[in-house]
């Protein structure tokens, strides 16, 4: 079908046509009011609602009654809903091309950031820390719902950083390829462009009603949404190198205490701690957090100075290099180390 209609016609049509879908009965211009974001009058809907019966895609099956989808209305709705089908496709494959370059060039970055780490550790001869850099931009960009099997949807999110993460969710029930597509529509419509905190309850209650029989499933795919995006545990690496540099301090090679630290840092779980206190309490705007003894937030580090350093590649992406050693460290040949790596590791991440 080639007729092309404006914003507000096509909406009241798919309002009317969802609605109808949904109950059976015919639709009129007060329900339609409720029904959609458009904040338009009855009397405004329905001068359009006349103008989409002129154009043949609704009808008014008998006088005083609402109106219902004509076929050439059905057909304007399932054409619409396959074009986008085709544009979901194609920016599902873009996704996908754009995903095996991320990969290749996270290989890269690791490689990169191990031998940071060493190079670190070999200059300072003390143990070294680096960890892989972390999108802050937590807007949506896109989210893809597909069917595993008939209980069972994979919800692939994709955030402005072309970062994608996975989740697979549950239903209580079966529903079609129809419904999974205006689930798509209606997500991607709705949430794209939000970052986490700006989708309100009032934002999931509205596409909830409009989910109609698929609000709870709707609920669930939000809250994995959220949880996804404000994950980051499956992308933290953290790379360290020159663990056995704390035996050349005589009061870091105790036999217990050395093996205390040493499980910190291959464990690495708790160096996490280092890294978030680092990008956010950077109190003197240089960049670089300086923690002597009690003051790292790591007990097994308590006999040890830390200094850190926050690298950014990128506007909201950020990283932490770290050098750890015994209290009676050279600070200043920490920090112009630190500074000097900074400046290198955004020189050739850029290049990469």
């Amino acid at each position: 079908m080639d007729m092309e209609l404006d914003e507000r016609k096509e909406k009241i049509l798919f309002a009317i046509i969802r609605n109808y879908l949904e109950t059976g009965e015919p639709v009129g211009s007060r329900t339609i009011s409720k029904y959609t974001d458009l904040n338009l009058s009855s009397a405004t809907i329905r001068n359009e609602m006349s103008d989409l019966e002129e154009l043949g895609l609704i009808i008014q099956p008998h006088t005083s009654a609402g109106r219902i989808p004509s076929d050439q209305g059905y057909r304007y709705y399932v054409d619409r809903m396959m074009e986008r089908e085709r544009e979901l496709q194609d920016k599902e494959q873009e996704l996908k091309s754009k995903e095996d370059l991320l990969i290749e060039k996270a290989d890269q970055l690791e490689d990169l950031l191990q031998t940071v780490a060493r190079t670190l550790a070999d200059s300072t001869n003390y143990t070294a820390m680096v960890s892989s850099p972390q999108y802050k931009n937590n807007r949506l960009k896109f989210i893809q719902l597909t069917g595993v099997d008939e209980r069972t949807l994979l919800c692939v999110i994709v955030t402005e950083n072309n970062a994608i993460k996975n989740r697979v969710i549950q239903i209580p029930e079966p529903i079609d390829q129809e419904t999974i597509l205006k689930l798509n529509l209606l997500l991607n419509t709705t949430l794209a462009g939000l970052a986490v905190e700006e989708i309100t309850l009032a934002t999931i209650t509205n596409m909830a009603e409009q989910a109609g029989k698929q609000r709870e499933v709707v609920r669930t795919i939000v809250e994995a949404v959220g949880e996804a995006i404000l994950s980051t545990d499956d992308e933290m690496r953290i790379y360290t190198s020159g663990a056995t540099n704390i035996f050349r301090y005589p009061e870091l090679s105790d036999q217990d205490r050395a093996r205390e630290l040493i499980d910190t840092l291959e464990q690495k779980k708790l160096l996490t701690t280092l890294v978030s206190d680092g990008s956010d309490g950077d109190e003197n705007g240089t960049g670089i957090q300086v923690y002597i003894g009690n003051e790292t937030p790591i007990q097994s580090m308590k006999d040890c100075s830390v200094v850190t350093a926050t690298y950014e590649l990128d506007d909201g992406v950020t990283g932490t290099i770290g050098i750890i050693g015994p209290k009676r460290m050279d600070y200043r040949k920490a920090i112009e180390s630190l500074r000097t790596v900074k400046s290198q590791l955004d020189e050739a991440f850029r290049k990469t």
